[in-house]
């Protein structure tokens, strides 16, 4: 019995070499397993984006949570069609999803977050569950994160699912300084979407998971607020959730078997700008969540596989150190035998773990 559905795809033996000088003649399909035999160049058990050889537009379909990683997950369900949006947001019956509400300026553009409420309002205000995507900070965008913050919402929280600057467009600090504007943003609205401003948690997966770890350590650290607006508001939140998120680059980039993230062009040289990750120490300490911790720092939960083969495991590790010896109160959960991602990380009892963890911090017996 298949152990996947495969993926229909245009391509003669799914070559990708040389592709766009090639006609199509006959449909294939793609299973995941063929994707990381032939494009997983550093073997770690996904794609990224910049290992896929094919079309930008092939893997944008097969990329189905838009995280900009190919993992087995993605090829879950029905086959998908050419020409046909895989991105499509679902939504149930009992919640109601605002799209693309302009939360503030990232430069000179304006920044976007999909907010997602319970179709009944609560009789007291909510509160809010902030998710950050992953990508290694230069790919991904804010739909994958619907499905995430869906399970809160039904639990009677407000979620939202924010944009962020990739490297692409601006180096590090961009990407903290729109994340903390999205946090500003929604309690300047906590009147509109019926939020608790008191009660925020965060939550993001690798570079995602960088990302919140940092919104919970920086506090209000003025050096990372950005201008983006709101700027009479806070940036705290009350909890945060980080699977698997890079923290110590230095340790990162010299942990054998991870040498290749020192390297010019590799996603951690981008977020500080280029060059070899060694080469700017500052650069390291400044994107370091760990750089900013003190004691009044929220709750972490910290989610992490034993076999990661991008993001080593001692990244969450330090961080648990870190925030124990500032006497802040942080879990760390090593899930044995997973990788960066993943279906170890859907299982009923991770995801009840995140979810109860938010919900039991965040309830208003706290």
């Amino acid at each position: 019995m298949r152990q996947h559905i495969a993926f229909i795809a245009i391509f003669t033996g799914f070559a990708f070499n040389n592709v766009a000088a090639q006609q199509p003649t006959r449909q294939t399909r793609i299973t995941f397993d063929e994707v990381v035999k032939r494009e997983d160049t550093n073997a770690d058990g996904k794609v990224t984006k910049d290992e896929f050889k094919g079309p930008a537009r092939l893997f944008e379909r097969l990329d189905r949570d838009a995280d900009g990683i190919l993992t087995r997950q993605d090829f879950a369900g029905p086959p998908a069609q050419p020409g046909r949006n895989t991105g499509k947001i679902q939504i149930p019956d009992d919640v109601e999803l605002h799209r693309n509400v302009v939360f503030g300026k990232g430069g000179d553009r304006d920044l976007t977050m999909h907010i997602v409420v319970p179709k009944t309002k609560p009789v007291t205000a909510s509160p809010v569950y902030v998710w950050i995507h992953g990508g290694g900070w230069q790919s991904g965008n804010k739909d994958g994160g619907v499905g995430q913050v869906i399970p809160m919402v039904q639990r009677g929280f407000v979620g939202a699912t924010i944009e962020y600057r990739l490297t692409g467009e601006a180096p590090f600090p961009a990407q903290i300084e729109d994340c903390k504007c999205a946090i500003r943003f929604l309690r300047a609205h906590a009147d509109t979407y019926n939020i608790d401003p008191k009660r925020i948690a965060v939550g993001g997966s690798s570079a995602g998971g960088h990302l919140a770890a940092l919104v919970g350590t920086s506090g209000d650290v003025k050096e990372l607020e950005g201008t983006g607006g709101w700027q009479d508001q806070s940036s705290t939140v009350q909890a945060v959730v980080d699977l698997y998120g890079p923290t110590d680059f230095g340790r990162f980039v010299s942990t054998k078997g991870y040498e290749r993230h020192n390297e010019d062009g590799s996603p951690e040289s981008k977020l500080l700008g280029g060059g070899v990750v060694l080469n700017n120490p500052e650069g390291i300490i400044r994107v370091n969540p760990i750089t900013y911790i003190d004691k009044a720092d929220p709750p972490f939960l910290i989610i992490h596989g034993d076999v990661d083969r991008t993001v080593p495991l001692n990244q969450s590790q330090v961080l648990h150190s870190a925030l124990e010896a500032n006497g802040v109160s942080a879990e760390l959960i090593v899930i044995e035998s997973a990788g960066h991602g993943g279906p170890e990380f859907a299982k009923p009892e991770i995801r009840s773990k995140q979810l109860n963890f938010v919900s039991e911090l965040l309830s208003n017996d706290n």
